[in-house]
């Protein structure tokens, strides 16, 4: 059976995307296309305050592009000396958070520790700070200009402290439309299609229902988390498999018995 992800690719150390290669572990056909692309916003600005990290309680990322707007300030030159001499270790001495096994691996790769990776989502590792001993200093956090609210919310109502940057912002890949056409004039309709985020529901949704027409009733939706899966519910499209963590393993066994004959 077909799935369809809607996702940027992310190559693993053997050269396949993990969603990809983990699909077909169950014996699904899995096809990637991308629907964001990302723009970086604020590097300077980042750049310093990642230079002042006695001003802080500790880093908060819950996305990969965080991740990579912090690698882009980090980028060669004096910045990249001062962070390999001294900064890295300060900021090590500090908490670095994360959503993800994913964010946590590319956060390693600059020398960072971190903690919560196995939180899942924003609202459980708002959970898992709230439960740490809390700092006078606020905790940075780099984000998009479509953050979610649960987590700032969430730590606010503790009282601890929080300053977030905007560091990047999505926008449509330029290509969803064709990409998206290719696809159904050669494999036909999905089993199922998988959402990563709301931002790529909203700029793909009307091209999947225009291309599926009548036959969209067959597909199963499935969702990384929960915040994409309140979003396709939010369109009025059923919620077949939400991942029980944003990983491939999880979400390929959610899809897998979603497409089973009994599911319901």
């Amino acid at each position: 059976m077909k799935v369809l992800l809607l996702k940027d690719a992310k190559e693993d150390e053997d050269g396949q995307d993990p969603y990809i290669r983990e699909l077909g572990l169950y014996g699904l056909e899995a096809t990637l296309i991308p629907v964001l692309s990302f723009n970086f916003l604020s590097l300077p600005s980042f750049s310093e305050k990642l230079s002042r990290p006695e001003g802080y309680g500790g880093l908060i990322f819950t996305s990969p592009r965080a991740v990579e707007a912090m690698e882009l300030c980090l980028e060669g030159g004096d910045q990249a000396e001062v962070w390999k001499q001294s900064l890295r270790e300060k900021w090590n001495a500090k908490s670095v958070y994360v959503v993800g096994h994913a964010t946590a691996s590319l956060v390693n790769k600059i020398g960072l520790d971190t903690e919560g990776e196995n939180c899942g989502n924003g609202e459980k590792l708002a959970e898992y700070i709230c439960s740490r001993e809390p700092s006078a200093l606020p905790l940075l956090f780099p984000c998009g200009a479509l953050k979610g609210e649960v987590l700032p919310k969430m730590l606010k109502d503790k009282g601890i402290p929080m300053e977030s940057i905007t560091v990047y912002q999505k926008v449509p890949h330029p290509g969803i439309q064709v990409n998206l056409s290719s696809y159904y004039s050669k494999q036909g309709v999905p089993a199922s299609i998988a959402f990563f985020s709301p931002s790529g529901l909203t700029h793909s949704l009307q091209y999947i229902q225009e291309l599926s027409g009548n036959h969209i009733q067959q597909i199963k939706f499935a969702a990384i988390g929960p915040t994409t899966a309140r979003a396709l519910a939010a369109q009025g499209l059923p919620v077949s498999c939400t991942a029980q963590s944003p990983t491939p393993r999880a979400l390929a066994a959610g899809i897998r018995r979603a497409l089973q004959p009994d599911s319901c």
